[in-house]
């Protein structure tokens, strides 16, 4: 049997994109686990942690806060069925609160906007608005909620 590959933090930050101390603060943060530490006492961290924070900077860039991205890894890689979709209910959930909260944001930006401006703007939304609409509708009629 091999031994599974393990980095170190400086090649653990560079495939991940990201710097040396922000491995620091997302292990302190407990969002990151190290696999275990070399004879030298350095941190190593598994394929599972490059992928978990693959996942934490893509979540990062959506503009999910930490508290979200806690809750959303908190039941990532269970193998329950129903923790799957109970996991992927919670991060609708999340990532709803999180487009409410941007739609929020720019609603003054678009209440000024001239009329043919934001009639531009809102003809690009409404296909793709009227699809996520739907699937939500979807989803509450099969669950009994509707």
């Amino acid at each position: 049997m091999t031994e599974p590959v393990l980095y170190r933090i400086g090649e653990l930050a560079k495939l991940a994109g990201v710097s040396p101390r922000t491995i620091d603060f997302y292990t302190s943060s407990g969002l990151i686990e190290p696999e275990r530490r070399s004879a030298k006492n350095y941190r190593l961290y598994s394929d599972e942690t490059l992928a978990r924070l693959k996942r934490i900077v893509e979540m990062k860039k959506d503009k999910y806060s930490l508290d979200e991205i806690k809750a959303s890894l908190s039941g990532w890689g269970k193998l329950s069925s129903k923790e799957e979709v109970s996991g992927q209910l919670i991060e609708l959930e999340i990532h709803l609160g999180q487009l409410q909260r941007e739609v929020m944001a720019i609603e003054p930006v678009i209440s000024q906007l001239k009329p043919g401006q934001a009639k531009q703007v809102f003809k690009r939304l409404i296909p793709q608005t009227a699809a996520c609409v739907e699937a939500l509708m979807l989803l509450l009629n099969k669950g009994g909620f509707m």
